[in-house]
């Protein structure tokens, strides 16, 4: 099984959501604009998750 790590060639920022695209094998672009859009939600504190998955996640490959 693939472990899910940063994105090295695949990033904006930390390379975060590009990393989650490729374990899924879903289209980066997309999934960011889906972050984007839960993060605006009151609901979801999309910077905290950011910044958390950024920490925990591992470096890139």
């Amino acid at each position: 099984m693939k472990s899910i790590h940063r994105s090295a060639t695949d990033r904006m920022f930390a390379g975060v959501i590009g990393g989650i695209a490729e374990h899924f094998d879903w289209n980066s672009n997309i999934a960011r604009v889906i972050f984007v859009l839960l993060a605006i939600t009151p609901m979801f504190p999309g910077l905290i998750a950011y910044l958390i998955l950024w920490m925990i996640m591992g470096d890139p490959e």
